[in-house]
C-alpha cells in the first residue's frame, strides 16, 4: 500500500496537468476561431463592396475591350483579304474521363470498417453521438463517390481521436486527454494556416491598402471607380469610332 499511494497520486497529478493543458488549448482555440471568423467576415464584406463598386466596372471595361479587339480584327481582315484568316482558338478534343468503379470491393470493405468504428449507435453520450453522426455523413458521401482515400482518412482520424478510447480507468483517461491535446493542436495549426492564407491574399492586401488610405482621409475605392469610368468612356468612344 505504501508504494501504490504515491504512484496513484502521481498519476492523478499527471491527469490534472493534462486537463489543465486541454482547458488552456481550448481557450486558445476559441480565441483563434473568433479571430478567424472576424477576418473572414471582414474579407467577405470587402469582397462584396469591391465587387459592387469596382468589380462590375472592370467587367464592363473587359467587355468593351473584347468588342474593340473583335472590331479591330474585322478591320484587319478586310485590309488583308488575301491573307489566311487568323486561326481561332483550337477547341481541342474533349477528354472523356472513364467512369471509376464507385463500388469496388476495397471501397465496400473500407466503408464497412468505418461504419463499425464510428456508427452513432455506439456512442455513450450526446456529444459523442453528434460527432459520430457527422463523421457518418462524411463517410456516406465518400462511399457514394467511391472515394477510398477519404474513407481511409476518416477511419485513421477516428482511430487517433479521443472519442475512440474506451474505458474509464486512469490509463484510458490519460490517453483520451493526450489525444485531445494533439487534436486541438492540429486544429490550431489548421486555423493558423487559414488565417495566414486569408491575410496573404491579394484581396486582403488591397483591403489593407484601402483601410490605410481611409485612415489618412482618402477613398481609394472612389479613386478606382473614377479611373475605371474614365477608361470605360475612352474605350466606348473608340469602339463607336471603329464601328462608325
Amino acid at each position: 500500500m505504501t508504494t501504490l499511494v504515491p504512484t496513484n497520486r502521481h498519476r492523478d497529478r499527471e491527469i490534472e496537468g493534462l486537463r489543465a493543458r486541454v482547458a488552456e488549448l481550448e481557450g486558445s482555440f476559441d480565441e483563434r476561431s473568433k479571430e478567424a471568423i472576424r477576418t473572414r467576415s471582414a474579407l467577405d464584406g470587402f469582397r462584396i463592396r469591391y465587387r459592387s463598386e469596382v468589380g462590375l466596372l472592370h467587367e464592363e471595361l473587359d467587355r468593351i475591350e473584347l468588342d474593340l479587339a473583335e472590331a479591330e480584327l474585322g478591320i484587319l481582315k478586310e485590309r488583308l483579304a488575301d491573307a489566311p484568316p487568323s486561326p481561332g482558338e483550337p477547341a481541342g478534343d474533349r477528354i472523356e474521363v472513364p467512369p471509376r468503379s464507385l463500388t469496388s470491393d476495397a471501397v465496400r470493405k473500407l466503408f464497412r470498417d468505418v461504419a463499425k468504428a464510428i456508427h452513432p449507435d455506439l456512442a455513450e453520450d450526446d456529444q459523442t453521438r453528434d460527432r459520430r453522426h457527422s463523421l457518418m455523413i462524411e463517410a456516406n458521401r465518400a462511399y457514394a463517390l467511391g472515394d477510398e482515400e477519404q474513407l481511409r482518412a476518416i477511419l485513421d482520424a477516428w482511430e487517433r481521436s479521443p472519442e475512440s478510447v474506451q474505458g474509464t480507468d486512469l490509463d484510458a483517461t490519460r490517453l483520451r486527454l493526450e489525444r485531445r491535446i494533439a487534436q486541438i493542436e492540429e486544429q490550431l495549426s489548421l486555423l493558423d494556416g487559414e488565417l495566414a492564407e486569408m491575410q496573404a491574399s491579394s484581396l486582403w492586401k488591397l483591403k489593407s491598402m484601402v483601410d490605410e488610405e481611409a485612415a489618412n482621409g482618402k477613398d481609394l475605392i472612389r479613386d478606382m471607380v473614377r479611373r475605371l469610368k474614365r477608361d470605360i468612356l475612352v474605350a466606348s468612344n473608340r469602339l463607336e469610332a471603329l464601328r462608325g
